[in-house]
């Protein structure tokens, strides 16, 4: 089993990756659960028919009392009034203070069960255990939990880090290649931001076929650059920001179509392009980076184009959490691998 640990104090937990670890996952949560009995699985209508009953089975056997429940698939389940879904499921395990969640599932699931989790009780541990590329790459690690609010993407959160994320390569099989697509917008994102030598690979890779066989150092590698980059700025105050790098103009574009038209990786994609592209008009990025992120981007099922009117989605930038007093700070890329924080007003979007 390959580990890597995030460090933050008595907050520090281990991201531990292994082919075929669904089937050993109990006694890994066992241990960490310490007092805890009680434990309840929390999961989406696609996942449940296909890693649910594994896991459950794992955590049985492990001695726990365990109960799960399930929410629709889709973005759509991220919002607060879910929340009270899943309170109620909590409730009804009688779930204690000294117990423990787990979420199995996507970025939505993660996200959901990580906020009911933080907010429930005041406080419940929870472990992650990621199914899609894009929440074993990003969403699963670094303690950001929240819910979508009429008004914007991720406007109810807490910092609420996990006791552990538990990776199994394996689900990934089962994905399918629009959810694959989805997730590689995060790795090339990586890329990007802090790993020339990562992005160089994806481009030598070329395609899905051509990361199957070391799919396991991807993710890796971009849990490696999430961990410093969290430890150094746990809170979102600094450096984290990089993480952000296409999520500004990415979100807002989720946004506009209301949660339901795109994806947010397929979103992230196009908001890597805009951004860079606007940053190569005001010099502040060199001329071809674009160029190069789409073309990967397209390589990995990626468009980057999209046709929703630019000043509407804009708009909605005004409302992105970050956003202090008409100052946004953005991500820029001085070359690939390079991120930077760049400081804007509207004038910037213009």
């Amino acid at each position: 089993m390959r580990t890597l640990t995030v460090g933050l104090g008595s907050r520090s937990y281990d991201i531990c990756c292994e082919r075929g670890l669904l089937d050993d996952c109990g006694g890994l949560i066992a241990a960490l659960g310490g007092a805890a009995r009680k434990v309840f699985v929390l999961t989406d209508s696609v996942v449940a028919p296909l890693w649910l009953g594994k896991v459950v089975a794992s955590l049985k056997a492990a001695g726990l009392d365990v109960s799960s429940g399930s929410v629709p698939s889709g973005e759509e389940s991220k919002r607060f009034d879910s929340l009270m879904t899943v309170y109620s499921m909590f409730a009804s395990a009688g779930l204690t203070r000294s117990d423990l969640v787990v979420t199995l599932g996507g970025g939505v699931v993660g996200d959901l069960g990580g906020f009911a989790a933080a907010t429930y009780l005041r406080g419940l541990d929870f472990v992650q255990i990621p199914t899609t590329l894009l929440a074993q790459v990003d969403s699963a690690v670094g303690g950001k939990v929240a819910v979508d609010l009429p008004w914007g993407k991720n406007l109810a959160g807490a910092f609420w880090q996990p006791k552990a994320v538990i990776v199994d390569p394996d689900v990934l099989d089962t994905l399918p290649d629009a959810w694959f697509s989805d997730g590689m917008a995060e790795v090339v994102k990586y890329g990007c931001i802090r790993d020339a030598e990562l992005f160089d690979a994806l481009q030598r890779a070329g395609s899905r076929e051509g990361l199957r066989s070391h799919i396991d150092d991807v993710v890796m590698r971009c849990w490696d650059i999430k961990r410093v980059v969290v430890e150094h700025d746990e809170r979102d105050t600094g450096e984290r920001m990089i993480l952000n790098f296409g999520h500004t103009y990415g979100h807002a574009l989720e946004k506009y179509y209301n949660y339901r038209k795109i994806s947010h990786g397929a979103a992230v994609a196009v908001g890597m392009k805009t951004i860079t592209e606007i940053a190569e008009r005001k010099g502040l990025t060199p001329s071809g980076t674009a160029a190069r992120i789409t073309a990967l981007c397209n390589a990995y099922g990626l468009s980057c184009a999209d046709g929703a009117p630019y000043r509407e989605v804009c708009a909605a930038i005004a409302q992105d959490k970050k956003n202090l007093g008409g100052k946004l700070n953005v991500v820029l890329l001085r070359e690939i691998g390079d991120a930077y924080i760049y400081p804007t007003d509207k004038e910037f979007w213009q």
